[in-house]
This record gives structure tokens, sequence and C-alpha cells, in this order.
């Protein structure tokens, strides 16, 4: 089904108008992002996700509307993987919880615009190469088998070749300045720590997209569907953070989980001649597997506290 273009501008004039108040309304000031405020935001942001997820369901039926659930599962599901990647991130460079928030804020925006063009190129090689279904779906079964044995995405700045490029081309200040990417320092353009931490965030979610793209090709080839999964799942990225930066490390089982959603969104995409298996039975087997590790977790992370109910997380990393 052909989607208006109306659709495509009401999306993003909505999405610029969520960024806009995060921005201009909820964070003008450099602050430090509470827990009860992370709470409420990534409940606003889950509610927006669900509420557009309602609105495809309406207007193009059961089918397409379960396959934006699906998707925005996977995408919200992954997304968690970020996490801790960020707070290592923010932990090299040094940067302040007041100023993650901002790092973040543009970190986002990168990640839809980089998330646009990796959907575009997939929706075109799905397209024009009949085969490309099949590497997509050995990635995927290969990356999901890495990560259930601990291969997870390690972060070393200074190694990053997108790093030392920048460090080439401008100066990077031993210390921050205020909430300022780029100042002019003795006649020349020199970036701060915060620069280099928005660089390295922005290297990091094309990795991650490397992963999450084709996996959500792997529930729909619907571009408009796809495009907006990711984007209300990226949305809610930053509260997300904020609310759980300091709990990753109890759901133990949440890797184990999203390597078996890989494995099994791969096996789909193998499965593509023989059969499309209903959107249903995919949303289903993807919330139980997520419902599961994350259950697992949190009984063995109070088990492990004897019988204490586990810590809230910080808002710093």
């Amino acid at each position: 089904m052909a989607v208006p273009l109306w659709a495509w501008g009401a999306v993003i004039a909505f999405t610029l108008a969520l960024l806009a108040l995060d921005l201009f309304v909820l964070h003008r000031e450099a602050h430090e992002v509470t827990l009860r405020e992370a709470a409420w935001m990534s409940g606003l942001y889950a509610a927006a996700g669900l509420g557009f997820g309602a609105v495809v369901w309406a207007w193009r039926g059961p089918e397409a509307g379960g396959e934006y659930l699906a998707g925005y599962l996977i995408e919200k599901s992954l997304s968690v993987d970020n996490i801790f990647v960020f707070a290592l991130i923010f932990s090299y460079f040094g940067i302040p919880a007041r100023y993650q928030h901002r790092v973040l804020f543009w970190g986002v925006i990168g990640a839809i615009a980089f998330r646009a063009l990796f959907i575009a190129l997939g929706a075109a090689l799905l397209d024009n190469v009949d085969w490309i279904v099949y590497v997509f779906g050995a990635f995927l079964v290969y990356t999901g088998v890495r990560m259930a044995r601990g291969h997870t995405v390690e972060v070393h700045p200074d190694r990053n070749p997108v790093i030392r490029l920048m460090r080439r081309l401008v100066p990077v200040t031993g210390e921050l300045r205020g909430q300022r990417f780029l100042l002019r320092e003795g006649g020349r353009w020199v970036a701060t720590p915060l620069l280099a931490a928005l660089v390295m965030v922005e290297t990091m979610d094309v990795v991650f997209a490397v992963d999450s793209v084709p996996a959500i090709f792997a529930i729909t080839d619907d571009v408009f569907i796809v495009f907006t999964a990711n984007v209300f799942a990226i949305l809610g990225l930053r509260a997300l953070y904020f609310l759980l930066a300091g709990t990753i490390p109890r759901f133990a089982y949440l890797q184990l989980g999203l390597a078996l959603v890989l494995v099994f969104v791969g096996a789909k995409m193998f499965l593509t001649d023989v059969g499309k298996l209903p959107v249903w039975i995919s949303l289903g087997v993807i919330a139980a597997i997520i419902g599961a590790s994350v259950a697992a977790s949190l009984w063995t992370a109070r088990r492990d506290r004897g019988g204490a109910p586990p810590a809230a997380g910080a808002g710093a990393a």
C-alpha cells in the first residue's frame, strides 16, 4: 500500500515538534536529569510510540498495526543495548550528568538521519537483489550467536578512526566549555570533549543500525512502518538511558534474549520462500523472549540481593 506524502509529512512534523519541545522547553538549561523526570519522559515517548501503533492499526488495518508493533518492540529492545555503551562513552570523555542530555539529543537527530539512509539502502537492495534477504538473515543469525556467546560491541575511542580523523582536523580541548561543542580559541576552531563524545555516540549508532535495520526488515518490507518504528523507538532512547543507566548490569539475561530475537528474525528471512509467518506469531514470540529475559534477570538480581528489590537507577553514568 502506497503511503501518501501527507502521512510522511505528518510523521516528520510530529517528530520535529517532540524534539523542539525537548530542546527548547524541557531542557533549555543544562541540568542533571532526575529519575522522576526520566520516568515520565520515558512514559511520554512510549505513549507516543504505542499511540502511533494504534493510528496505524486504525488507518491501515491489523496486519500493518501488528507489523509496526513487532518492529517497534524489536527496535526498543535493541536500543537498550546502546545504553551501557553510552555510559562508557560519557565515562571515558568525563562528561558530567548535566551535559549528557545535550549530547544524546543531537545524537538522536543524527541517529534518525543515519537510520533513514540505512532503511532507504536496505529497501533498495531488497527490491533489486533477490538473494540479499538471505545475506541479511545470515548476518542476523551470526550476530545473534555472537551475542549469545558474550561477544559485545567494545568501546575504544582512542582507536576509533572517526575520532582520530576529527582530532587531526580540529584540535580537542582537555576541558569542557559549558554546553558548547565548538569554540574559537587563539584564532582557530577547537572542539570540546562534548563534540568528541557526540562523534563517538554517532559512530556507535551506525554500528547498532547494522543490526537493527535488517532485523525489522525481517518483519515487514513496508518502508513507512520500518522508518516510523525506528523513529519512535529512538526518540525515547535518551529518557530510557537516564532511567536505566544505573541498572543495566542487573539485566543479566537481556543480552541472551536480544540474541535469541536476532536469531529468530534472521531465521524468518531464510524461510521467506517457504511462507510468511503471521505477524501476530512473530510479535508473540518476540514479546515472550524479551519478557522472559527481563523477568529472569529481575528474579536473579532479587535473589542475589537476598530478596531485596533492585534499587532504582541513577541519571548519571
